[in-house]
């Protein structure tokens, strides 16, 4: 688990100006410091650990955590990290109903494919340069919007945000779908829409970073758990069946010697 000096370093304790502050935020506040409030690593690490060994749970359950971060120095960061353990994710902007209207998302997923399909089988080819563009403009719109959530054939289990104040609608969506939050907490946000509470710089690409890794480990440590266990089950039962076809082969083998004992004549007590 990361340490409170790496979180130190990575500036993870400065919140924003003390006039900006949420009151609901006050027991994760440790000090004020030249009129900016500074947060309690104490508090954020043990937050950070609480949020990683549910995040790790939910992918060796084989469920998914759709992240969400849009603000411009956490794009890059989420899309690198997330990429890596194979997660869903947004960077762009969060569409209205991506989660409370999933259908319609799927229906543009599907636009999406067919598109793909197109230039793939050779019918893009055939179109005249103005359908050509049409469709090339179409295609860039719908991979923009969707990111990375074109192969979620349902609603995630869980939703990561990196600034709840940010992406505050995508937040509702998932209080409305009952799916929990996870979240990294500045001093400006109510801690209360959240329920993994990570409170944390959310302006830093340093801050953001450090807790990226620290979820993304624990994804990754879940999903080699979940194929470990998946790999011993399948041993275990091949076990079974070999030992299972081994019973059969033992039975039928002491029923023939059986009936072969039957078949054999009787032998004839020799004469003095």
């Amino acid at each position: 688990m990361v340490s409170f000096e790496e979180l130190l370093e990575a500036g993870v304790h400065f919140g924003h100006l003390k006039r900006k502050w949420n009151p609901a935020m006050a027991p994760y506040i440790f000090m004020e410091k030249g009129g900016i409030h500074i947060i309690d690593l104490h508090k954020t690490a043990a937050k950070l650990e609480e949020a990683a060994a549910a995040a790790k749970q939910i992918a060796k359950s084989g469920r998914r955590i759709l992240f969400v971060a849009t603000k411009k120095q956490a794009k890059e960061i989420v899309a690198e990290k997330v990429q890596a353990v194979g997660m869903p994710y947004v960077t762009e902007r969060w569409s209205g109903g991506m989660l409370t209207n999933f259908p319609t998302i799927r229906k543009a997923v599907k636009k999406m494919n067919t598109i793909e399909k197109m230039m793939t089988d050779g019918t893009f080819d055939q179109l005249s340069k103005r359908e050509k563009l049409q469709i090339t403009r179409q295609k860039d719109k719908l991979e923009k919007n969707l990111g990375s959530i074109a192969d979620m054939s349902k609603t995630p289990a869980a939703l990561f945000v990196v600034d709840v104040l940010k992406e505050k609608i995508a937040v509702k969506e998932a209080h409305r779908l009952n799916i929990p939050v996870f979240g990294m907490v500045d001093t400006n946000s109510d801690p209360n829409s959240v329920d993994f509470v990570i409170p944390a710089n959310d302006d830093a690409a340093k801050s953001i970073s450090i807790v990226l890794d620290v979820i993304t480990k624990a994804i990754s440590e879940g999903l080699a758990e979940r194929k470990s266990d998946k790999d011993n089950a399948d041993n275990q039962k091949g076990q079974n069946a070999g030992q299972k076809r081994g019973n059969k082969t033992r039975a039928r083998k002491g029923g023939n010697n059986e009936k072969a004992n039957a078949d054999k004549p009787a032998e004839t007590p020799a004469q003095e």
